[in-house]
């Protein structure tokens, strides 16, 4: 027989798993989901510029800001409502038709940051596997390389996601246990090493581009020395070698500039760009060339059913005039410099590097102090969200948003976890 509450839902017709705890939720996602990922256990149902609340109603502040993705903040006010607006107008087309967002947001890019096209896609691996097969279509037809010969050269270390091209791109060995076969013609090259990659170009004239991120993030935050962006520029426009720079996670006011080539004011010959680019509302990437490039693929050579939605176009070109209208590169570049001040006073023995530049940082932990994993469940519980990278790095990336007093509260949880205090 049923209880009465239970009786009472059912005649209701609410759905009783709402009232399910916390670790219910984790339970039923360990039970029925895949578990190709770990998260931390804390169940999220609400988020607002740079805070999020569990379902008990703790409230966090985001030093992760889905990794670099919500770098307006959580559910920005004016991205909701362009979202509302456009669900209720048109969503879905596919490129089977034309529809007024995609060259309006189209125009605005390339106007924004100075190349002549701009080809969207969905997710930021998507723009990796573009951005290769575009180099491809290049080497035969511009460079006149050998049919399947076509060479991609990638930086050690790097990440742009988990298909198959890139893990066939990837250094990491959890990227070669039982996938392969592998992509052919993918080499690679010491990151931050101009020496070994003009080595590279010269041993090899089929090699037709060269991807790197200008700061590597998922490695650790690992930032190059001053004049490796010139100096790729410079190999490759000797070699005759296509420059792709992976600004997925770095792009879009991150690291305290538009972009993180503007460090260096360096122009790749073609530039992906994701996360950010929608503000997490909707997955929107895509890669930018100018004509000898672009116009390489034709009709049928390319596509994607959602790239390039009505809704997807709209909500990036929100998401990248809240940027630029807010001035997030120059908090980004502020609110970066006391982050770097203030954590650079923590003691050796604990913090062996500060890494970063604006609000892309990682706090490289001495793993005799702790294990990474351990500080992240600690800061929780202080109430400040993020994770490690490749164990004893924390990543440390809040919403662009981020005011002084916000930031300072983050910093007093970071100090006072791994002080013990």
């Amino acid at each position: 027989m049923l209880a009465i509450g239970q009786r009472f839902l059912l005649r209701s017709g609410k759905d009783s798993r709402r009232f399910l705890s916390s670790q219910q939720i984790i339970q039923r996602d360990d039970k029925y989901g895949g578990r190709h990922f770990k998260p931390l256990p804390v169940v999220l149902t609400k988020g607002d510029g740079v805070h999020l609340w569990d379902k008990e109603g703790n409230r966090y502040l985001d030093f992760l800001a889905g990794f670099s993705t919500v770098n307006q903040g959580h559910c920005h006010p004016r991205l909701v409502q362009v979202m509302r607006e456009q669900v209720g107008k048109l969503t879905h087309t596919a490129r089977a038709f034309y529809t007024e967002p995609h060259g309006e947001l189209a125009e605005y890019l390339t106007k924004l940051l100075g190349w002549n096209r701009f080809l969207p896609m969905n997710t930021g691996v998507e723009g990796g596997d573009t951005a290769v097969k575009l180099s491809r279509r290049w080497a035969y037809r511009v460079k006149k390389i050998a049919s399947g010969k076509a060479t991609v050269v990638f930086a050690n270390g790097n990440f742009w996601g988990r298909s198959l091209a890139a893990l066939s791109a990837s250094t990491d060995p959890m990227c070669f246990t039982d996938f392969g076969p592998y992509m052919p013609q993918f080499d690679k090259v010491p990151y931050n090493d101009l020496e070994s990659l003009e080595m590279k170009f010269k041993e090899n004239p089929n090699i037709c581009a060269f991807m790197m991120e200008p700061i590597q993030g998922e490695a650790g935050v690992i930032v190059p020395r001053d004049g490796y962006l010139k100096g790729v520029r410079d190999l490759c426009s000797k070699y005759n070698v296509l420059w792709i720079a992976d600004e997925v996670q770095t792009g879009l006011c991150r690291t305290g500039k538009r972009l993180a080539i503007d460090y260096e004011g360096q122009r790749p010959d073609i530039l992906i760009l994701g996360k950010a680019l929608s503000g997490g509302m909707y997955p929107v990437s895509g890669v930018l060339a100018d004509d000898e490039i672009m116009l390489c693929l034709e009709t049928g050579s390319h596509g994607s059913t959602f790239g390039g939605s009505p809704l997807g176009n709209r909500i990036a070109l929100e998401a990248v005039k809240i940027l630029e209208e807010e001035k997030l590169a120059d908090n980004a570049s502020n609110m970066g410099r006391i982050l770097e001040k203030e954590l650079k006073t923590l003691p050796a023995e604990i913090v062996k590097e500060y890494r970063g530049r604006g609000l892309l940082a990682g706090l490289v932990i001495n793993k005799e102090h702790a294990e990474g994993w351990d500080i992240c469940l600690k800061l929780k519980d202080h109430g400040l969200l993020t994770r490690p990278a490749h164990g004893q790095i924390i990543r440390l990336s809040p919403p662009l948003t981020i005011n002084e007093e916000q930031l300072r509260e983050g910093i007093s949880i970071i100090k006072k976890v791994l002080l013990n205090k």
